[in-house]
């Protein structure tokens, strides 16, 4: 795997938001690499409340988290169907892990990453598996489901959260996400292999844009294709081209300062125009030109 990636894809106003908050990405322990993207640091101290904004990769995430004096907590995010807002205000510490699309399941391969679409479930319920939003209301703030082995795995993982979250040196932080993680024992998993290796193809070949032809191409059926996605990525290829085509179009219009956006829909792989305003909005919230002339 190479350095953390510096492109801004997914952010919304990304030089907005890095103007009020330090953000980082570093790179985990080697043994992590073939499993994950980045970690993404996040340390803020606001006069004034305001809220981030992301359109989510087709990824899971742990994140820890610390918002002001409120406990800090963490938990696995799976990945986010619609625009993912964060309000920040006061001060605050989050250390994420991101994983390659394909790469979480090895960490917990006895469910589906599918089931943990959507969710956001806290630890230590999530060592157990995604079991939804009953779980997730169930952990706000610091009540826990007890079971007669709970105690001590609760008592680690807030040694561990606080391994992660409390050192003002940022390589100690790394170094605890790097623990955690090894600790989990990721498994050797060929279909997880398989599924990195086909969403990092989507990712980057723009010629991919329908997912007969991609299925086709390395010799899978629909079916077959559908199911490994579901199983190890967590959503449907399709789903994954959509969102990669709206991460290229959220960052051209950050970046240049005309864009042709009838030649862009095109290039991405749209019949039309229409169809790309009509995806971008549908995402984003606002038409890509509004957009375009509102981070400008």
């Amino acid at each position: 795997m190479a350095a953390p990636r510096r492109d801004t894809r997914g952010i919304v106003d990304a030089a907005e938001l890095f103007a009020r908050v330090r953000f980082r990405r570093r790179e985990p322990a080697e043994a992590l690499r073939p499993y994950l993207e980045h970690y993404w640091l996040i340390d803020w101290d606001l006069p004034q409340p305001y809220a981030s904004h992301v359109v989510p990769h087709p990824s899971v995430n742990i994140v820890f988290q610390r918002f002001g004096d409120q406990d800090p907590f963490a938990e696995v995010s799976g990945i986010g169907l619609g625009l993912f807002t964060q309000k920040l205000e006061g001060w605050g510490r989050v250390c994420g892990v991101q994983f390659r699309p394909g790469g979480f399941r090895p960490f917990f391969p006895d469910h589906p990453v599918s089931g943990w679409t959507g969710r956001r479930v806290r630890f230590p319920e999530a060592l157990t598996g995604p079991t939804g939003q009953e779980v997730t209301r169930a952990t706000e703030g610091t009540r826990v489901t007890q079971s007669t082995h709970a105690t001590p795995v609760v008592h680690t993982m807030h040694a561990t959260v606080a391994a992660v979250l409390d050192p003002p040196e940022e390589d100690a932080r790394v170094a605890a996400l790097d623990a955690f993680l090894l600790s989990l024992g990721p498994r050797p998993d060929p279909q997880a292999d398989l599924a990195m290796a086909l969403a990092e193809r989507i990712r980057t070949d723009r010629s991919i844009r329908r997912v007969a032809d991609f299925a086709r191409a390395e010799g899978l059926s629909v079916r077959l294709l559908q199911r490994l996605f579901s199983a190890y990525v967590g959503v449907g290829p399709k789903w994954v081209i959509l969102r990669y085509r709206i991460h290229e179009a959220l960052e051209r219009a950050e970046t240049e300062r005309a864009v042709d956006w009838a030649a862009l829909a095109a290039d991405l792989g749209y019949a039309d125009q229409a169809h790309l305003v009509r995806d971008f909005t549908a995402t984003v919230g606002v038409p890509p030109t509004a957009y375009a002339q509102a981070v400008r």
